[in-house]
């Protein structure tokens, strides 16, 4: 009897212990729409403009497209002032991938109105 009690105590620690674990990784991790909106903010985008595109975007692009666009954030110089559009624009041409171009685009020009 005490056996079994034992045995009940530890499968229900490590049943505790594995949702402990399933869930800690989602509460640490950002989600690639605001890493993608924190990336904008970061590349010098305005951060209404880069809320209003990021949701827009992550739908329709790859992981792998949204780390090349990564890469914009560490373009941008401390003393330069804010990116616009068209200079974003002009830079994610530079990556050559056209449909990250289309998204991005799309994105721009409906938060824009």
């Amino acid at each position: 009897m005490l056996r079994t009690i034992m045995l009940r105590t530890i499968s229900s620690r490590v049943t505790l212990f594995a949702a402990f674990a399933l869930l800690l990784p989602s509460c640490t991790s950002l989600s690639p729409e605001s890493r993608l909106r924190a990336g904008l903010v970061e590349a010098g985008l305005a951060p209404e403009m880069a809320g209003c595109m990021a949701p827009r975007m992550t739908g329709r692009l790859s992981i792998m497209q949204l780390r090349k666009l990564q890469s914009l954030a560490s373009l941008r110089k401390s003393h330069s002032p804010d990116m616009t559009v068209d200079r974003l624009l002009h830079k994610v041409r530079a990556l050559g991938d056209p449909e990250i171009l289309a998204v991005t685009s799309a994105a721009a020009l409906r938060c824009a109105f």
